[in-house]
Parts: C-alpha cells; sequence; structure tokens
C-alpha cells in the first residue's frame, strides 16, 4: 500500500513537472514581449521626435510667424520636454488611454485617439480575416502538394509561379487587380471606400481586390515555407520506413507528418498573420479602404503624432503577440524544447 501510494504521489508530481516547465517559459517569453513592446514605445517616441516639423506647422504653414507657431506648442504641451511627454504617454497607454488626437481639436477638446484608431482597427481585422480565409487554405494545399511532388512537374510550376509572386511589389498586384478585373472586365469595384453604413454584402465585394492583394502575396511565402517544412520532413528515414510498410501516403502525411511539423507550421502561420495585420499599409492606401493603415499614413502626413504613436504601437503589439503565441505552440508541441538538457 504504501509503495502504491508512493508511486501515486511520484506520478502527481511527474505530472505537475510536465505542466510546470510550459508555465515557466510562457511566464519568461511574457516578460520578455513586455519588454520588447516597451523598448518598441521608446523608439516609436524617439522616432517621430526626429521627425522634420510638427503638427502646429502642419496647420499653420510654412510663412506662419515663429510667435504662432510657439503658441500653438504651448497649448498643445509640444514645448515640455520629450522625456515627460513620452512617461505621460507611457502611464496613458498602460491605463488604455492613448490620449486625444491633435486634428480632431476644438471646442470640446478633441477626439480621443482610441475613438479614431478602433473603427479602423476593426476594418483592418476585418480585411486580414478574409484574407487568411482565401490565403491559408489554398497555399497549404499547394505547399504540401509541391512536398509530395518535390522535383517533379508540379513542384516546379508551383514554385515558379511562386517565386514570381514573391517578387512583384505589393503594390504592383494591387494596381495589376484594378487594372484587369475592375477596369478593364468591370466585375469589382476598384476602390474598397466603405463605411459604417455599408451593407455587409456591399462591403464584402469591395474588399475583394485588397483581400486578393493581400493573399497573392502571403500565398507565396507560406507555400515556400511549407513546402521546405513538410520536403524535410518526407526524407527522414522514418517517413521512408513507413512506405515501406506499405502504409499509404496520404496516412503517412496525416498521421506522422503534419504533427511533427505543427510546430513549424504554426510559427508560418503566425508571422504571415501578423504581416497581414501590420503589412497592409501600401494596400489600404492603393485601394483606399479605411483601415488602421490608411489612418497611419494621413496621421504622418498631418504630424498627428498621437495617432501615429497608438498606431505604431498597436502594430508592434500584434506583431509581438502573435510571434509569441506562435513561440508557445512551437514549444508545447516539441518535447526536446519543452524539457532542454
Amino acid at each position: 500500500m504504501n509503495r502504491r501510494n508512493m508511486g501515486k504521489e511520484t506520478g502527481g508530481t511527474e505530472r505537475c513537472g510536465n505542466v510546470h516547465p510550459l508555465v515557466r517559459i510562457i511566464a519568461g517569453r511574457l516578460v520578455w514581449a513586455f519588454l520588447s513592446l516597451l523598448a518598441v514605445s521608446v523608439i516609436i517616441f524617439a522616432a517621430l521626435e526626429m521627425l522634420p516639423g510638427d503638427f502646429a506647422r502642419s496647420v499653420l504653414g510654412q510663412s506662419a510667424t515663429p510667435e504662432a507657431v510657439a503658441a500653438i506648442r504651448h497649448d498643445l504641451g509640444l514645448d515640455r520636454p520629450a522625456a515627460i511627454r513620452y512617461i505621460e504617454w507611457l502611464s496613458g497607454v498602460l491605463q488604455g488611454d492613448f490620449g486625444t488626437s491633435l486634428s480632431g481639436r476644438g471646442v470640446e477638446g478633441g477626439r480621443s485617439v482610441a475613438e479614431l484608431v478602433l473603427p479602423r482597427l476593426g476594418n483592418t481585422f476585418l480585411l486580414a480575416l478574409l484574407a487568411m480565409a482565401i490565403a491559408f487554405p489554398l497555399a497549404f494545399l499547394l505547399g504540401l502538394i509541391a512536398a509530395m511532388n518535390r522535383g517533379g512537374r508540379i513542384d516546379r510550376a508551383i514554385n515558379s509561379v511562386a517565386l514570381a509572386f514573391v517578387a512583384m511589389p505589393e503594390f504592383l498586384i494591387g494596381y495589376l487587380l484594378i487594372y484587369w478585373i475592375a477596369v478593364r472586365a468591370g466585375l469589382l469595384p476598384s476602390l474598397a471606400s466603405v463605411g459604417p453604413d455599408t451593407p455587409l454584402a456591399e462591403r464584402l465585394m469591395r474588399m475583394i481586390l485588397p483581400a486578393a492583394t493581400l493573399s497573392l502575396t502571403v500565398i507565396a511565402h507560406i507555400l515556400r515555407m511549407t513546402r521546405a517544412s513538410l520536403s524535410e520532413l518526407f526524407e527522414r528515414l522514418w517517413m521512408e520506413a513507413l512506405q515501406l510498410k506499405g502504409i499509404p501516403m496520404a496516412i503517412a502525411v496525416r498521421r506522422h507528418a503534419l504533427p511533427n511539423a505543427s510546430g513549424t507550421i504554426a510559427n508560418i502561420f503566425a508571422f504571415n498573420v501578423a504581416w497581414l495585420i501590420t503589412g497592409v499599409v501600401v494596400t489600404e492606401r492603393v485601394f483606399v479602404y479605411p483601415g488602421i493603415g490608411q489612418l497611419m499614413v494621413d496621421a504622418v502626413t498631418s504630424r498627428d503624432v498621437p495617432v501615429v504613436q497608438a498606431c505604431a504601437l498597436i502594430f508592434a503589439a500584434v506583431y509581438i503577440g502573435l510571434n509569441l503565441l506562435a513561440d508557445i505552440v512551437a514549444i508545447a508541441t516539441n518535447p526536446r524544447l519543452l524539457h532542454p538538457r
């Protein structure tokens, strides 16, 4: 009885030991993510401080008198030391307050940055979600087909098309789609200008071209990385042993290859999801889509620093967060990383 009880206690300790390493790893990754985001906030603030001109000069123009510029800078608090303004901004962000837009200031004090950013962020997430729904299944399927036919005609054809899209700039793909599908064929609208009252069906129709632009760019990257990851697994001895045993290739891939590649594939997908959300600036600009990327470009043009800071910090947080999630998934699915020796 005592031995059985000791065995149970030992087993419970081992089970707890299997959980604690992952918890410690997640805690460590969260600390590093927070420190990375803090460092990014310093870089964002310093980079905006180094930009030539400011909001006061942008509003008044080049012919404004120094007294008028100084008066607006004092009214907006832009003449205070940069360190004090950074600390105030960071403390506000930690409390969920991104400040007030400089462009929206009026009699009532102006609109909050969150009020401007959140609707645009929702539009960007919707566009990224539509692009993901198109790109990820297609890219994974093509990458799997290329890996299963590596070295053959199908593999070379898929890789050639993927290389062509990798080499093309994102804005060029967008303009080609506008020319051929919207202008020449007249199948879809060329601009994706939507508003809060736009019906869902019309909104989705206007989003097809920008989503296709993002998808064509992402498909090429996911396809090539997926193919490389799976091809490396297919060349291992245990895959050859499974085939020698007469196990069909489809079953060997589904039961053995894909679980072993899940960590790598998760990293590939997380990286591209982060790119879809943070790299939409060019696409939104081309199609005049009211997302956070378009808002950030407009804010840079008008030197609306609080809006630019909020957009850049959100982009950084999304990128760091998704890569953190992919890192955790890769560690959780790989015993060698979960229990290093």
